[in-house]
């Protein structure tokens, strides 16, 4: 056979039958690889969503990053005056000076709670020094309001606000001197101020000074101009309500101030 093989190799005839079965067998082999290098295929994406996923990690620290349109802590300071009512109207003129000071916890834009610190001043009417027998005398009150407060933001410079809630007050006052007889009666004014002692003014000196404490209400709104980006200037209207053994206090403060 080899003999033959050889002569067959003579004539010519085996080398093209040799080389086609090579490039047969390479061409097996070149369909039965995968198409593409291990690296390669490593580098292709194997999850559909990382793009979507790396898109949605950025948007979220772009909300991160923006800035709150409030400040956790807020304080305001004014003075002003005030207008009287109810049954004070008869001992306190208005036109009596007003002190405030307050900080506001805010929880939102929109709210939070604030707490506030007044001092009023109530002149004390010469009809009321009539009755208490008195040259001169000076009366004022210390409020505690907690309140929570919703601000109401209308435009870039514009605002507004509502505060309510309930308040303590501390209502004192001193009278220079008295010509009352001690052990009398009292009448309407030793009622309003506090010093009666079953129906009668005390048998001492004690009634020319005197402080009463009372618990109430009280219910506000104001208007902010904003003068810059951390400073307002606002305006402020209260009722206040104070009351003890049927002992009222009753004022409406009129306050002008900042806030920042």
């Amino acid at each position: 056979m080899i003999r033959k093989f050889l002569t067959a190799s003579r004539r010519g005839i085996a080398w093209p039958a040799i080389a086609l079965m090579l490039f047969g067998g390479a061409a097996t082999m070149c369909a039965q690889q995968p198409s593409g290098t291990p690296a390669q295929a490593q580098q292709r994406p194997d999850n559909p969503t990382s793009g979507q996923e790396a898109s949605d990690e950025e948007s979220t620290s772009r909300r991160k990053s923006k800035p709150k349109e409030y400040k956790n802590w807020s304080f305001n300071v004014g003075g002003g005056g005030n207008l009287t009512y109810g049954s004070t109207t008869t001992f306190a003129r208005g036109g009596g000076g007003v002190i405030a000071a307050g900080v506001a916890r805010n929880y939102s834009k929109y709210f939070g709670f604030r707490f506030d610190f007044q001092w009023d001043n109530l002149p004390l009417r010469p009809t009321a020094l009539q009755l208490a027998q008195a040259p001169g005398g000076s009366s004022h009150v210390y409020t505690f309001n907690l309140d929570p407060i919703i601000n109401l933001p209308v435009s870039k410079d514009w605002g507004g606000y509502i505060v309510f809630g309930p308040g303590f007050f501390r209502r004192s006052g001193k009278l220079d001197s008295s010509q009352a007889v001690l052990g009398s009666s009292c009448n309407a004014f030793w009622n309003w101020w506090g010093t009666c002692s079953a129906g009668s003014i005390p048998l001492n000196k004690d009634f020319l000074s005197e402080g009463i404490n009372q618990w109430g209400y009280n219910l506000g709104a104001g208007i902010t101009r904003k003068l810059t980006p951390n400073l307002e200037l606002y305006g402020e209207f209260r009722f206040e309500h104070g009351s003890h053994s049927g002992n009222n206090t009753d004022f409406r403060p009129i306050t002008v101030g900042l806030r920042w």
